[in-house]
């Protein structure tokens, strides 16, 4: 029991000093390795954490020795953050680039399909900036810190509509009825439609096969808008740091 006891005491001296020394490494390295959270600095975090963690929960780990790999830890990540600044090519090596994954309110298929996100992660971001429509983005941006920005088209701006007068907005929603060529026939029956409709629509833009889809949604109004798998940023440059 006493060696119990022992023990505890050791882990809450510990923490005591340990959780300080953690704090500090982690203001040291800057706000960006809090909020961002590039691949480099995420991978930075979890080592401190499983070497801070180990630690506290195995009292047989020589404590001096961890607060100085802590300490040099958090050095590296100092020089490797000024090497990023000062050398491009390095830079790019650890970390990702933005890429453009909507474009004039097309989601583009290829983007997606190179940064392993689906449809239902980008509109699942785009909700959570209070976007309901993708065809209401005319940029969207999948930033190396896998935050999505979004540039919202002229007439969506609220600043525009207020020079314009417009007094009217749309914050209607837009529902999925294709994804990668699936035909989501519950939806339309719930919005009034069928697949004979949607045929007819699709017809009327040129589009013949279901397959070709990559993504289609309607709005309140009935209104059709469709992403095809070959959709491109052709007129748009790669976005680069």
């Amino acid at each position: 029991m006493g060696e119990f006891f022992y023990h505890c005491l050791l882990i809450l001296g510990r923490i005591i000093t340990i959780l300080p020394l953690f704090l500090f490494i982690t203001l040291y390295m800057g706000r960006r390795s809090i909020g961002e959270l590039p691949i480099f600095d995420y991978l930075v975090i979890l080592t401190l954490g499983a070497v801070a963690g180990a630690d506290i929960a195995d009292p047989s780990i020589r404590h001096l020795e961890t607060g100085f790999a802590i300490i040099a830890i958090g050095v590296f990540q100092r020089i490797i953050g000024k090497v990023k600044i000062s050398n491009r090519k390095i830079g790019k090596m650890i970390t990702f680039e933005p890429v453009i994954v909507i474009n004039k309110g097309k989601l583009l298929r290829a983007n997606l399909k190179r940064t392993n996100y689906s449809i239902d992660n980008i509109l699942q971001m785009l909700r959570e900036k209070n976007i309901f429509d993708v065809q209401n983005v005319e940029l969207g941006v999948l930033e190396g810190s896998g935050m999505l920005s979004v540039q919202l088209k002229p007439s969506m701006m609220p600043v525009t509509l207020g020079d314009l007068k417009i007094t009217e907005h749309s914050n209607q929603i837009a529902f999925p009825v294709v994804v990668e060529g699936e035909v989501y026939t519950t939806v339309l029956n719930q919005l009034g439609l069928d697949r004979a409709w949607l045929e007819r629509e699709l017809a009327r833009m040129g589009v013949s096969m279901f397959g070709d889809i990559f993504f289609a949604s309607i709005n309140s109004k009935k209104e059709l808008h469709i992403s095809m798998k070959n959709e491109q940023a052709e007129s748009i440059p790669p976005l680069n740091h």
